[in-house]
């Protein structure tokens, strides 16, 4: 039984790349380099994307002051780490027709440490 249940638990862990790892927050600072020219987590401070600011626990397209596409206000996602997972892998296959113009993130220590990087900053 015990054997069981270990089996079960790793195939979930590895299935789930963000909840096989706890990112690190100062990592995910560099990685959110990538997204400045876009995002940034000052709170009402929007660029050609929305502010990233409180982005955990959030709706999509729900920012006030942001002009979204159809696609990301029908979306009605509540991102938290795996929903953030998922979309950052590949934006446009989770939500056709986003403005999201970014390819995504095929490392999952990147985006585990970029989720952890704007969970912190939603904190301050």
């Amino acid at each position: 039984m015990i054997a069981k249940f270990t089996a079960i638990a790793a195939a979930v862990l590895i299935a789930s790349p963000v909840l096989a790892q706890t990112g690190d927050a100062a990592k995910g600072k560099a990685v959110f380099a990538r997204c400045m020219a876009c995002h940034t987590v000052d709170p009402g401070v929007n660029r050609l994307g929305p502010s990233l600011a409180g982005v955990i626990g959030r709706t999509s397209g729900s920012v006030p002051g942001f002009a979204y596409s159809p696609a990301m206000k029908n979306a009605k996602i509540r991102w938290d780490a795996k929903s953030l997972d998922a979309f950052l892998t590949k934006p446009a296959a989770q939500v056709p027709g986003s403005k999201m113009i970014f390819a995504g993130l095929p490392n999952p220590a990147d985006r585990a440490n970029l989720i952890a990087y704007l969970a912190s900053a939603s904190k301050k």
